[in-house]
């Protein structure tokens, strides 16, 4: 016992000297072109992908938007697999590393879709113009399976890249270290987000000046050299290493809760219990939340646990750690779900593209005419300006006021979020009666390939409020997983906004089908049909504005029952304490420090 805290002092100092010598600001450059460049080759090729399955693949619209809610889902879905790789098996390097190859295989195989026309159906003028051949299935096969390799390359990228640039900042020692992590969440959305609002103008400029093949080269040769750069940083990388694997973990707590499910817990006001954990771990007790699972970590018998303080069936028995750790989880569920609507509401890029297409897209009049699909980086415009506002004016003033250093409290900045979202399409859904009226009025209800004499700006506003929405509430939840997990989890905290954002993709999706299904029975024009003039988009986002409003309310509901953020009502997780998985051993070979009997509390 007398040589453990030298030992924990050298261990210490030999952490402090890794640190020094690794990460920092130097790794930024990799770390972000990486991240940037992902963001530039899905989110470049997104915006303008509905005009080329609908022009080169002859889909519908609503094929088409379909096409792209589930390509988007699976990319967002991916992360959540990736996460728990990085976090149990690979590390998050690997899992970037592997990632960025095979979505540059991806863009790879687009890129050829574009090269060889024998990829694609034969062209014709348009579906509503003369009939279109379909597309065959060889060919649909390698369009799907070019976006199925991106989004599996967003799998590796998206839920890691984050988290690992914040492990090169990493320094709990430091008493400011929260609030340089809060600045760097900012500051790296902030920065990713500048660089998405250049691909959009400058990558879609391109497709639409210069075709296809160059417009997807460009991505193709962009992810290229991110690859090359996150590979060449390497040496100056802090890698921390991977936890046993998350998902036996959390499969051990559940087992073991259901095995001991007719073992009686101790009430508040009795004596105690013996709770198994880990040498060194912070987490000695279970909290009292979800007490159902405390199960798995309560000592049956002392024959539970072998002559080294091994747990001799960890199915049978977890640890402290392991049961907060799935508590966690559990605990932001709700939360989480509230989410999912207004991921509806941020993936509404299809529609908005095909209504500016034909509307008068010209800044000034006879002057240069901005791009279909380029409207979205006016989202991206209004995100950055109030990432930037918010850290370095509206903070410092709130924190004179409120005393909090965060400025909103994060379930603030949440429920801000979707808020503006509701008001964000509910102009969308204002602003498509005015274009559908007059283009009715100029005599375009059976001529949708007619320009509207209507100036596209008018889209302009419900961007600004979607970027907006997307700052208070994606940043607000991003961080708010952070906040609530262990290191160890930091990947998968991430992940799950990427899952909000599939699950909102899938549902958009649904909601796509079951309007289109619906609305043309009887013979009846679909609200989403080919012609937006006949169409009633408007309707679309009316239906969109009251799901949102009523998810408003859940998402109240949701943080009443969740409770307050503080500190107090979190575990202390165990932060670079280098915990074993034995326990320390005393001269009979009895384990010091688990299991211990504890009152609970």
């Amino acid at each position: 016992m007398e040589n453990q805290p030298s030992d924990q002092a050298k261990s210490g100092d030999e952490e402090k000297q890794v640190t020094t010598k690794l990460g920092g600001l130097r790794t930024m450059p990799f770390v972000i072109s990486n991240e940037t460049f992902e963001k530039v080759a899905s989110f470049g090729l997104l915006p303008n992908m509905i005009l080329y399955l609908t022009e080169e693949y002859h889909m519908s619209n609503a094929t088409g938007t379909n096409v792209l809610f589930l390509w988007s889902a699976i990319s967002n879905f991916m992360p959540i697999l990736g996460a728990f790789v990085s976090d149990s098996f690979l590390g998050r390097f690997r899992v970037i590393a592997i990632g960025t190859v095979i979505s540059l295989t991806g863009i790879i195989m687009l890129w050829l879709t574009a090269i060889f026309s024998q990829a694609r159906p034969p062209h014709c003028a348009g579906v509503l113009i003369e009939p279109c051949a379909s597309p065959k299935a060889s060919q649909l096969a390698l369009l799907f399976s070019a976006f199925a390799l991106m989004s599996i390359g967003a799998g590796g990228i998206r839920p890691c890249s984050l988290a690992f640039g914040a492990d090169q900042f990493y320094n709990p020692s430091n008493p400011k270290n929260d609030r340089i992590l809060q600045s760097f969440f900012n500051w790296y959305y902030a920065s990713v987000g500048l660089a998405i609002m250049v691909s959009i103008t400058v990558i879609v400029y391109i497709q639409d000046r210069e075709g296809w093949v160059i417009g997807f080269g460009v991505p193709a040769g962009l992810m290229l050299i991110s690859t090359i750069m996150f590979l060449v940083g390497s040496p100056l990388y802090i890698k921390m290493k991977p936890n046993k694997s998350l998902f036996t973990s959390f499969a051990q707590v559940m087992g073991a809760a259901w095995k001991n499910r007719d073992l009686a817990l101790p009430t508040m006001e009795s004596d105690g219990a013996k709770w198994y954990f880990h040498k060194g771990s912070k987490l000695i007790a279970p909290t009292e939340k979800l007490r159902f699972l405390n199960k798995a970590c309560m000592i049956r018998n002392p024959e539970d646990i072998d002559m080294d303080g091994r747990a001799v069936n960890p199915w049978n028995l977890c640890t402290v750690k392991q049961v907060e750790e799935l508590k966690a989880l559990i605990k932001v569920l709700p939360i989480w779900s509230t989410g999912i609507m207004i991921a509806v509401t941020l993936s509404q890029n299809s529609f908005p593209v095909l209504q500016a297409t034909f509307m008068d897209r010209h800044l000034v009049p006879g002057g240069f005419q901005i791009p279909a699909g380029s409207f979205g980086v006016f989202a991206m415009i209004s995100l950055t300006i109030w990432v930037a506002a918010y850290d370095r004016i509206i903070v410092p003033l709130l924190s004179k006021f409120t005393k909090r250093s965060r400025g909103f409290s994060l379930k603030e900045r949440m429920g801000m979020g979707l808020v503006v979202s509701c008001v964000a399409t509910a102009v969308a859904a204002k602003v498509e009666h005015m274009r559908r009226t007059a283009a009715i009025r100029q005599g375009l209800a059976d001529t949708p390939h007619l320009m509207v004499h209507m100036s596209a700006m008018w889209l302009v506003p419900q961007y600004c409020l979607i970027g907006l929405a997307e700052g208070l509430n994606a940043i607000g939840q991003i961080e708010f997983y952070y906040s609530q997990f262990p290191k160890s989890m930091a990947s998968i905290g991430v992940a799950l906004f990427s899952l909000g954002m599939a699950v909102g993709n899938l549902i958009g999706s649904l909601i796509v089908s079951t309007i289109n299904t619906e609305t043309k029975k009887h013979g009846k024009v679909s609200w989403v049909s080919n012609n937006l003039n006949k169409g009633r988009y408007d309707y679309y986002y009316w239906v969109l504005t009251i799901l949102s409003v009523i998810n408003v309310f859940y998402y109240l509901l949701c943080c009443s029952a969740f409770g307050s953020l503080e500190n107090e009502n979190k575990p202390e997780w165990d932060e670079g304490e280098g915990t074993q998985d034995e326990l320390e051993l005393d001269d009979h070979g009895k384990g010091k420090g688990s299991p211990v009997l504890l009152a609970t509390h």
